[in-house]
């Protein structure tokens, strides 16, 4: 069996570009493999060329926070030294990127809360590759689905346009997941006005709106309603020609009793227009002053 000679020269390792022969003045680095209390940050994010070094640092920071902890703005310029300010702008940069979400919601009581979502890969809930090569544009954000086309009055009244916008902002009295946006009820309000026109009343309309809703969360409220406005629009009232006046009675012929002329009478012995004395034209007739 061989004997291992210790004066043999050891076998030269390769030097690996970046590694183990560093450029003069460049940067080393002088990693130890994490094995708990870390977080994974993508380059898209460390080195982001349109973010600035404290929105980055919030974005680190709050991405390595665990599930319910407060991110608003007293609370993270009470961590850090940068004021309410700053943080808040840094936040709404973040925002803007897609790495912050942030939504208002009422809860019980009357009590609205902002509801914040960290995204570590902004774009990928969308299929979208988001660890894009840095200085490449963003892609531009998809326009919102319009929503579905409702009736129109004959007659759009300011009246009867306001009496359809104040029904559809009262629904939310009646299902709170109807809270409208102001351009959404401008679009519905047309297709209510439709409904009022035809001798519908407020009542029935609301109920038609409202009744049998899914029980799930509504994601396009607004598209519901206007589909609802088109499909189940009821058919204009009957036209209800006037009543014809009663016919005029038609007397049978009779002879007057004073001077034997026919003329039309409902009973017998009577006089004639002439004859009749409780008339001013008969008494001038007959001489009477």
């Amino acid at each position: 069996m061989d004997t291992e000679n210790p004066s043999a020269h050891p076998h030269p390792q390769s030097r690996t570009a970046g590694k183990n022969h560093p450029h003069a003045g460049g940067l080393v680095h002088d990693n130890a493999r994490h094995t708990s209390r870390f977080t994974v940050i993508g380059n898209h994010l460390a080195q982001h060329p349109e973010l600035s070094a404290l929105a980055i640092g919030l974005a680190v920071y709050i991405q390595s926070l665990p599930a319910g902890a407060r991110v608003d703005i007293k609370t993270l310029a009470a961590r850090f030294p940068e004021g309410t300010t700053r943080i808040a702008a840094a936040l709404r940069e973040l925002e803007a990127h897609g790495y912050l979400r942030r939504t208002r919601e009422r809860v019980g009581h009357g009590r609205i809360v902002t509801r914040t979502v960290s995204c570590n890969r902004p774009g990928h809930d969308r299929g979208a590759d988001s660890s894009r090569p840095l200085g490449t544009p963003r892609p531009k954000k998809t326009a919102p689905k319009p929503l579905p086309p409702v009736p129109r009055p004959s007659c759009p009244s300011p009246t009867l346009i306001q009496q359809a916008t104040d029904l559809v902002a009262d629904l939310r009295r009646h299902d709170r997941r109807l809270l409208l946006a102001e351009r959404d009820a401008a679009h519905l309000a047309p297709g209510v006005a439709a409904w009022l026109e035809r001798d519908v009343t407020p009542t029935a309309v609301r109920e038609a709106l409202t009744t049998d809703l899914p029980r799930e969360a509504l994601c396009r409220p607004a598209a519901l309603l206007a589909h609802r406005l088109a499909a189940q629009l009821p058919p204009p009232p009957p036209f209800r020609t006037p009543a014809p006046p009663p016919p005029t009675a038609r007397h049978p012929l009779r002879n007057c009793d004073g001077c034997d002329r026919a003329f039309r009478a409902p009973t017998p012995g009577s006089h004639c227009r002439g004859c009749r004395s409780d008339l001013p034209e008969a008494a001038v007739t007959f001489g009477i002053t």
